[in-house]
């Protein structure tokens, strides 16, 4: 059998598309570092443009097929390229599979940085669901609203920390805007699908629109209900402790911990009456300065069966990014009382970039050494 006829054999085994996803996801993960990093946004921008380039060539050859017409022989440019088109077709599954894959998984390592066990996972949630499904996706022209409305998703997912990043600005303006960006590429890359096919219906395209307008729609309902991580916000460390001091420019961090508790980065619990230091460490891209909050909450412990906390302090701290660690910063609270007693770190609007949890016992045991940690 001659090398190319083995090639495209093997192309046409079943377990094909797996690896594909799987490539791309652990291409990701190789070659993504940080959220501000320019190469990693050209990465992604490049699989932006190559997706959308795809989707077109798809769409059309879809169309043309559905119209009786000659794959490739209209709007694919010279012989030569209509040609070699056409013979590479069936390979362009595999390398949109590989796109998404590769996307979805980047979204999945920098959302997943900023995403907390709280509403603000709902979105990951999404992102990882479709990084799974993505193993079954099949390009066929029955599925062009499908392809389409996953493109505006991965644009909505870029745009979302990729303004904040260049611009330095976090907040419903940016956001708005790169959702609105979103829809204007969306509605580009479904004009190149159907310029110059005068056999489709003229609501072909507004309905091929439609779907992927309505997903930007409902993920922005998501940022207004608080259920998208505040990218490129992410939590890097936070903990509890008895003392935090500023030793030239170093946090030292005291907190208890016996001698068998070598995992213990942090005080949990803490005995009631207490003052307590919250801890924290927010990375920020280079040019981003906000404000972050420490949301201070408690619940009695006879009441975790409705599990309603109650606000005692919301301190606003403001904060500039550029460090890999993150940002440090740190908020005090007196005479603690037993409970239970969380630390939401929190956008402006609530979202909630990560959770310090602890508990707050009467003091029934003589304390533990004291350790210190630098950070």
């Amino acid at each position: 059998m001659l090398p190319i006829a083995k090639l495209r054999a093997a192309l046409a085994k079943p377990f094909l598309p797996a690896f594909f996803f799987f490539a791309g996801v652990t291409f990701d993960t190789i070659t993504l570092t940080r959220i501000d990093r320019l190469l990693d946004n050209l990465i992604i921008l490049l699989y932006l443009t190559l997706l959308g380039g795809l989707i077109v060539l798809t769409g059309r050859m879809g169309l043309k097929e559905a119209s009786a017409e000659v794959s490739g022989s209209e709007g694919m440019g010279s012989p030569v390229l209509s040609n070699l088109v056409a013979r590479t077709r069936s390979y362009y599954p595999m390398a949109i599979q590989f796109l998404l894959g590769g996307l979805f998984s980047a979204y999945t390592i920098f959302y997943s940085k900023s995403a907390s066990l709280t509403t603000t996972a709902v979105f990951f949630a999404v992102l990882v669901a479709f990084l799974v499904a993505n193993e079954f996706l099949r390009s066929r022209l029955a599925q062009l609203p499908l392809l389409v409305s996953l493109y505006a998703l991965v644009c909505f997912s870029f745009f979302t920390f990729f303004f904040p990043v260049v611009t330095g600005v976090m907040n419903t303006g940016i956001f708005l805007l790169g959702s609105i960006l979103s829809i204007v590429v969306v509605v580009a890359l479904v004009r190149g699908i159907y310029k110059g096919l005068a056999t489709s219906p003229s609501w072909a395209p507004a309905l091929t629109t439609l779907p992927a307008v309505a997903v930007v729609v409902v993920l922005v309902g998501f940022y207004f209900l608080n259920w998208i991580p505040p990218v490129p916000l992410s939590l890097k460390f936070g903990g509890v402790y008895h003392k935090v001091e500023n030793i030239e420019g170093r946090y030292h961090l005291t907190f208890e911990q016996d001698w068998y508790q070598f995992w213990k980065r942090s005080d949990n619990p803490l005995p009631a009456e207490s003052r307590a230091y919250c801890f924290t460490a927010v990375f920020a891209p280079v040019r981003l300065n906000t404000t972050i909050y420490h949301h201070w909450q408690y619940r009695p412990f006879g009441a975790r069966a409705a599990r309603e906390y109650s606000t005692t302090d919301r301190v606003g701290i403001a904060i500039s990014g550029g460090r890999e660690a993150g940002y440090r910063s740190y908020t005090v609270k007196q005479r603690l009382a037993p409970g239970d007693w969380r630390v939401d770190v929190e956008t402006e609007k609530g979202r909630v970039i990560g959770r310090v949890a602890f508990q707050v016992l009467e003091q029934t045991e003589a304390p533990s050494e004291l350790k210190t940690i630098i950070y």
